[in-house]
């Protein structure tokens, strides 16, 4: 059994350690997260390293399909800044991701290069007011009139809605009681006629404004079913297949980001904050939560990074992944909290990145399915294996 992560993603570290010290300094992650803006220029020099074609097939433009890459990107932007990590999910796993497994071969072929070149990003369009965890019971709507769709309905806490170029909305096509057999996926523009989006103000993940996006009589032509005419009545396998074991995992990616910057800034402080003529990294109290920070992150890499490894071979990995999620966004908050303990009044303040690695991580518990949901998920997934 080798743990080594190898040449190439120490390379690909390496690679953006060097993009986020030069594209992506501490002073303009401030500044993006108290603008809530989303700096596309940096994301589109992305695109000039190659990691949005991570997600994608070498036939469109991209590097193959690796999911442990994919996280290490994540993770390491995450390092920073939320305003660049989560637009790159929405172009390479949002759009790429479900494009690549589920569409057909002409929206393949005109989608999948432009998000090569950092110029496609997808919101999801999944929860609604009535409908978080239940998404069988969304009641956004979609109707057929020869060949154009018309979708009415409404979705909540649909981030990056404002600066995406689609949403990838999960509507109804069918009768409510069937439930997961009358579900459907279309891209909706979001400068489509009907498309209502107004910003929901949040703590923290700026850069991906979250919204309320609401549809009102909304055409667009049938080619915008994701999958084609044979997928009518077929979102739910979309959903709840690989896609989704791989959303929980962009989360946990994101929470050890957070977490790693978090133990880093506490790190530092510790050795050169002074009280009582010594550095308070002397002090044991102190030793003892840096070891229980590092040992506890330390933890939820390999736990992601084995779950990353199960699902980019195609092999089950619903357990594993929802664990890598809880465990891992669990271990954010705690972090970041801790953090800021460390650092005292001096973690509760802007001017310290402290305050927003706080603000971002108490929400990844709750986004990518809550924690409550994947502990559901790990026991009924797990008693179904025994």
């Amino acid at each position: 059994m080798n743990f080594d992560e190898g040449e190439v993603i120490a390379s690909l570290r390496e690679t953006l350690e060097r993009f986020v010290e030069k594209e992506m300094p501490r002073s303009a992650a401030q500044d993006w997260d108290a603008r809530n803006h989303f700096p596309r220029d940096v994301h589109r020099k992305l695109a000039d390293i190659g990691v949005l074609g991570l997600t994608i097939p070498e036939a469109y433009g991209g590097f193959g399909r690796d999911i442990v890459a994919t996280m290490v990107v994540i993770e390491e932007l995450s390092r920073r800044s939320l305003a660049v990590s989560v637009p790159y999910i929405m172009a390479a796993c949002y759009a790429g991701m479900n494009i690549e497994e589920c569409g057909t071969e002409a929206q393949k072929r005109e989608l999948l290069p432009r998000i090569v070149a950092g110029d496609l990003l997808f919101a999801y369009g999944l929860t609604e007011p009535d409908a978080g965890a239940d998404l069988a019971s969304i009641k956004t709507r979609a109707e057929r009139d020869g060949d154009i769709l018309r979708i009415n309905g409404a979705k909540r806490f649909c981030s990056g809605a404002g600066i995406a170029d689609y949403v990838y909305t999960l509507v109804r096509t069918g009768p409510a009681e069937d439930r997961h057999r009358n579900l459907s996926f279309v891209l909706i523009p979001p400068d489509a006629p009907g498309v209502t989006i107004t910003k929901i103000e949040s703590m923290g993940m700026k850069g991906a404004p979250t919204t309320d996006t609401s549809f009102d009589n909304v055409e667009v032509p049938i080619a915008n079913l994701v999958g084609g005419e044979a997928a009518w009545n077929k979102g739910w396998p979309m959903l709840v297949g690989p896609g989704l074991d791989v959303e929980k995992l962009e989360v946990a990616a994101i929470g050890i980001g957070i977490a790693r910057a978090a133990l880093d800034d506490a790190w530092a402080y510790a050795l050169e904050r002074r009280q009582f003529g010594k550095h308070i990294a002397d002090f044991q109290s102190i030793q003892h939560k840096l070891a229980d920070m590092k040992t506890q992150i330390h933890a939820a890499r390999l736990t992601l990074y084995h779950a990353a490894w199960l699902a980019n071979e195609r092999r089950p990995c619903s357990v594993e992944t929802s664990m890598a999620k809880l465990f891992a966004t669990e271990v954010a908050k705690a972090a970041a909290l801790e953090c800021q303990t460390i650092l005292g009044a001096y973690g509760y303040v802007k001017d310290f990145d402290a305050e927003r690695y706080v603000r971002d991580a108490l929400l990844m518990p709750i986004i990518g399915g809550s924690s409550a949901v994947q502990r559901n998920n790990i026991f009924k997934l797990a008693n179904a294996r025994r």
